[in-house]
């Protein structure tokens, strides 16, 4: 975690400990959760622990802090509570939040690294399977597993991991968690808009690019003053305004946008031919490789041959001054 997590973690957890319960079986149910045997990192529990009747363990070189706590933090100090149980199935609602408030600040941790947010309970291999049971009671189940000998019950949902904090006394530190999430899944989405953003500009340039060299090409090549009207009207908009979106072209023009974007593939792909046929108007007022002009003896959509003497045999039906006759010049009932 970065140190402003770390902070913000410390204060959420010096927020639990602060809690003072009112009622005398809450401070049970929570003397029971922090366990007989409390060993404190951080001063705040060590005073939650004296505040409900702790006191310190034998000294030593572990008790009293003389020994480096884990991973270079402050040494742990171990404190003697009460002992006391909790009727978990008969327990009303207050006392099983604040059971679970004192086992959080005992065997709990929670990462907000990479801006993901985990919460676990590293228990005893045995309690693992009641601890689970328990939460899932409150309506919040978690997944466990078993790490290195010991029980671990996980959540790394961060809507679970909030309503948990929240019912168990969590407020301020809450808010401030919450805010950050809400940022940073505002962050994110802002960068995914940026990033779509960015690649949608880079490719209307790169197409602009395209568009401009085959405007550029056809007018050398004279294929481009023998367009429709509408693909020269674009392709002069498309040269005053290349930065400009079909959209735009299409509003300047007065056209539809899939118009605009035919006739500029339109242009592409002519650039992309050298036939000297492609995109000419021929005198008959055909394109150039649009299409086939019939021949004599060429066969029409229904078979018939254009151009043919009447009367002569062939195969097929013929077409002439007497109107269409069968195989071997019988004439045709149709006639």
């Amino acid at each position: 975690m970065s140190g402003t997590d770390r902070d913000l973690v410390t204060a959420l957890r010096a927020e639990l400990a602060a809690v003072d319960p009112s009622r005398d079986c809450d401070r049970r149910a929570e003397i029971a959760g922090l366990g007989p045997e409390l060993h404190a990192r951080d001063p705040f529990v060590a005073r939650l622990a004296v505040r409900l009747g702790g006191h310190a363990g034998p000294r030593g070189e572990a008790a009293t802090g003389t020994a480096p706590g884990r991973r270079g933090g402050p040494a742990r100090r171990t404190f003697l509570l009460p002992e006391h149980d909790l009727d978990w199935a008969h327990a009303p609602e207050h006392c099983r939040l604040a059971y679970l408030r004192g086992r959080f600040l005992a065997r709990g941790s929670l990462s907000l690294a990479a801006g993901r947010a985990h919460l676990e309970f590293t228990v005893p291999l045995e309690e693992a399977p009641v601890l689970a049971g328990r939460l899932a009671d409150i309506g919040l189940p978690a997944s466990r597993r078993v790490r290195r000998g010991h029980g671990v019950v996980t959540w790394k949902s961060a809507e679970s991991i909030a309503s948990f904090l929240g019912r168990i006394g969590a407020s301020a530190s809450l808010l401030e968690l919450e805010a950050r999430n809400v940022a940073r899944s505002l962050r994110g989405d802002l960068n995914r808009v940026l990033n779509a953003e960015s690649a949608n500009l880079q490719r209307s340039v790169e197409a602009a690019g395209r568009q401009l060299a085959a405007i550029d090409a056809l007018e050398v090549d004279g294929r481009l003053a023998e367009q429709p009207r509408t693909v020269r009207a674009v392709a002069e908009a498309r040269r005053d305004t290349p930065e400009a979106s079909l959209s735009e072209i299409a509003t300047r023009l007065d056209l539809h946008r899939s118009a605009v974007q035919r006739a500029l593939d339109r242009l592409e792909r002519l650039a992309l031919h050298d036939d000297e046929g492609v995109g000419r108007r021929t005198r008959g007022g055909r394109r150039g490789g649009g299409g086939s002009q019939r021949r004599p003896g060429s066969h029409g959509p229904s078979g018939a041959v254009y151009g043919e003497p009447t009367g002569r045999a062939g195969t097929g039906r013929e077409v002439g001054r007497r109107g269409p006759v069968g195989r071997g010049g019988t004439p045709s009932p149709l006639a």
